[in-house]
This record gives C-alpha cells, sequence and structure tokens, in this order.
C-alpha cells in the first residue's frame, strides 16, 4: 500500500505541474531541444523570476532537469517523468470512445418517441 501511496503522490505533483499552461508551453518548447532559461522565458510575456517558478514546479515534479553550464542554467526535458502518468491515463483506454453520430441519432429518436406520446 505504501508503493501505492507514492505512486499517488508523485502522480499528484506531475498532474499539479501540468495543470497550468505556461508550464505546458515549457514543456513543448523542450521537446525540441535543451534550452537556457532566458530562451525559454522568450516566448513569454511574464518576468524571469515567474518562469523561475514555473521552471522550480517542473523539475519538482520531474518533468524537467536543470544544469548550470558556466554562466548559464539549462533546462532538459525529462520524458521517463510522464510515463506513470501515460501509464495510469493508459487505464482509462479501454472503454469504447463515444460514436458521438449515434448518441445525436438516438437522442433524436428519443424526443421524437416522447413527443408522438
Amino acid at each position: 500500500m505504501a508503493a501505492y501511496a507514492q505512486m499517488g503522490t508523485d502522480l499528484d505533483t506531475v498532474f499539479a505541474a501540468l495543470a497550468d499552461p505556461t508550464r505546458r508551453a515549457i514543456l513543448s518548447l523542450l521537446l525540441e531541444d535543451d534550452m537556457a532559461v532566458t530562451d525559454v522565458a522568450e516566448p513569454f510575456e511574464i518576468s524571469l523570476a515567474a518562469i523561475s517558478k514555473h521552471l522550480a514546479i517542473l523539475t519538482r515534479a520531474g518533468l524537467i532537469s536543470q544544469e548550470k553550464r558556466g554562466r548559464v542554467k539549462w533546462c532538459k526535458l525529462e520524458p521517463d517523468a510522464l510515463r506513470e502518468a501515460s501509464v495510469w491515463m493508459q487505464g482509462f483506454g479501454q472503454f469504447e470512445p463515444v460514436n458521438l453520430d449515434a448518441f445525436e441519432r438516438f437522442l433524436a429518436n428519443e424526443l421524437d418517441g416522447e413527443e408522438t406520446t
């Protein structure tokens, strides 16, 4: 049970980090290559301090790593960190997707049936 509780805590941290659109955008940027913190911050209209806070949250969640190279701090995507979250989400893939066209036809038939009774 302790392993399950730890996995839940880790997933909570990952999903909390992913909940913010700025952090998701940062992860998308890092898909292409490692980037210096200043380069990560460039496309955003927020302060470097705010970007640093987002990067700290992503680092705590294990989604990125940061290392200092000379005087520059670099960020690197850690794709394995999403593996547990991905495995957890795939468990929900066992359900058939809803066929919206068929559902719409069903509702139309049901509503037509109610009108005639």
